[in-house]
């Protein structure tokens, strides 16, 4: 069955109160309103003149409904002191920004008790206990945390009790239900084997000319599995799944599927190594094979510094297709996901040309103007803060980057999306979702050593549905179900997931837009325990939560 838990925006009474609606439909304008609103967060990579590389990765961020008032809280993940790798003071805690509606946030941190313990990198999300209650794993180099959500207005850290803690150099990670038993799993994907002892001299012997160093410097490592045993512990499962026979660089992770088996498969980006794609084989075991089916390398066979990452169909063909980001000389990678293989199509797609001289990091497909297609945002900024030294046509400070979706072909629009997209910035994660429920969808980016940005959606005339899912023999948030939308004569399809970008995590919402003329949707939902459910006519202009029947 389906139930409306609210309409329109208006009928919450949380209208934006920034800007008018426009009359008709026009290109997305974005504005920072972090400081108005009342996030203060600032990163601390706690930068020295030893060049650590972990200085250089910034962190993620997540967004999540945490108190289940309907709006979306803000969660950023922060660095320590080095070489201590110690939060010092609260300037090294992670923040924790609960969403008061009307524009306001309020710094919830002490009382959530989510400060978080060591030199911070990630965030996932997702209801691992199905209380109904998202929960928050935080990845770091060194013991990752799992904090469970009461249900009572804080959480409460369970990692000892659940054996998700791991060792090295976390990276993404990312809820999913890997074997559909109706609880979610855990997937962590590792960066490097770098330590403070092996931190050898990169670049130049002169001052100011010493470089973070190349990650081809140090030797790669295994993902993580962990499966979620019931009963609030998880069991490592990396070399059973077949994890362990995959190592490489990983950073961002994202989860669909993409040969529409019904089991959700997995991609990492890999750090200058080949990009993976591991095939879920019905729950039971994980086969690496970017090789096999053409994305591993660009389309001239070479490696590329692969950060942020996302999973989505982007053509509305039906098939989920891959975007890999990577450093500026290399172009950012477009994988069109064919019935048999990849197809690197970011020359023939405008991405290779716009992409060309610039270094991203969060990204995600995101239908940004509501037409129906998912444009392409990413947070932009070069790792090496001295690159201006050996490569004086780069920057290590990047603007912001948004790629319209034209059917299938991007085109650079920053320039007319807001004063914001010209700011130079050390960005880093990114996460997606609607804050302010007015059917548009809103960006909060954090910057490597830099203040945290909130960027709100002003919106325009075309119209939107967005779904909350709940699932009862599938686990709880309904995450790995397959969703198709049409309306307006276009059909779009998409999985109910929080993973992707960098080291982020996104509302697990599910938005679609409608375009100008999408009154009502035609709604199929598959759902991880192979129930098919489909509801008709629904109307435009409001969430509506869909319960698995």
């Amino acid at each position: 069955m389906a139930r409306i838990r609210w309409g329109l925006a208006g009928l919450l009474g949380f209208v934006s109160p920034f800007w008018p609606q426009t009359s008709g439909p026009r290109l997305p304008v974005f504005e920072d309103i972090a400081a108005r609103a009342g996030v203060t967060f600032r990163h601390q990579s706690s930068a020295t003149a030893e060049k650590y590389l972990i200085e250089s990765m910034g962190a993620g961020v997540a967004l999540l409904d945490y108190d289940n008032d309907g709006l979306l809280d803000i969660y950023f993940v922060n660095g320590a002191a080095l070489p201590s790798m110690e939060k010092t003071g609260e300037a090294y805690w992670n923040r924790l920004y609960r969403n008061l509606g009307g524009g306001k946030f309020e710094d919830v941190t002490a009382r959530t008790g989510v400060k978080g313990e060591g030199y911070g990198m990630g965030a996932a999300t997702g209801d691992f206990d199905n209380d109904g209650y998202t929960d928050l794993f935080v990845t770091n180099f060194g013991s990752n945390i799992l904090y469970r959500n009461t249900g009572k207005g804080g959480f409460e850290n369970v990692t000892a009790k659940a054996g998700v803690a791991g060792s090295g150099w976390h990276a993404g990670a990312a809820f999913l239900d890997y074997d559909r038993d109706g609880r979610l799993d855990l997937i962590v994907s590792r960066y490097v084997q770098w330590s403070f002892a092996r931190n050898p001299w990169c670049g130049d012997r002169k001052p100011g000319f010493r470089s973070y160093c190349h990650p081809d410097q140090f030797a790669p490592i295994t993902h993580l599995a962990f499966h979620n045993e019931g009963g609030g512990t998880f069991r490592d499962v990396s070399k059973a799944l077949g994890f362990e026979a995959a190592p490489g660089k990983g950073l961002g992770i994202a989860v669909n599927d993409f040969d529409s088996d019904g089991w959700p498969d997995v991609v990492v980006a890999n750090d200058s190594a080949p990009q993976q794609l591991f095939r879920n084989d019905s729950g039971k075991r994980f086969q690496e094979i970017g090789l096999a089916r053409g994305m591993a390398y660009d389309e001239d066979g070479r490696t590329f510094a692969g950060m942020g990452v996302d999973f989505a169909d982007y053509d509305n063909d039906g098939r989920p297709d891959v975007f890999v980001n990577a450093l500026a000389n290399q172009r950012y990678a477009l994988f069109r996901n064919l019935p048999d293989y990849f197809e690197y199509l970011s020359g023939a797609a405008g991405v290779g040309a716009i992409t060309a001289s610039h270094s991203g990091w969060g990204a995600r497909f995101v239908d940004t103007d509501n037409d129906g297609w998912k444009d392409l945002f990413v947070a932009q900024g070069h790792v090496m803060d001295n690159i201006e030294l050996t490569q004086p046509h780069l920057r290590y400070l990047e603007p912001l980057l948004l790629m319209r979706n034209r059917g299938g072909k991007f085109e650079d629009i920053s320039r007319h999306s807001g004063a914001v997209f010209t700011k130079p910035l050390a960005a880093r994660g990114a996460a997606f979702g609607d804050l302010d429920n007015d059917g548009f969808l809103d960006v909060v980016i954090q910057c490597n050593n830099g203040p945290a940005i909130v960027l709100r959606n002003q919106g325009n005339g075309n119209r939107w549905l967005t779904l909350k899912l709940e699932g009862t023999a599938s686990n709880r948030a309904g995450i790995g179900a397959r969703v198709k939308v049409t309306a307006g004569g276009l059909t779009q399809s998409a999985m109910a997931a929080t993973a992707g970008s960098y080291v982020s995590a996104s509302d697990g919402r599910l938005h679609f837009g409608l375009g100008p003329e999408g009154k009502t949707a035609q709604v199929e939902i598959a759902w991880p325990s192979g129930r098919i459910q489909k509801l008709g006519d629904v109307a435009a202009g409001q969430q509506v939560t869909v319960k698995e029947p």
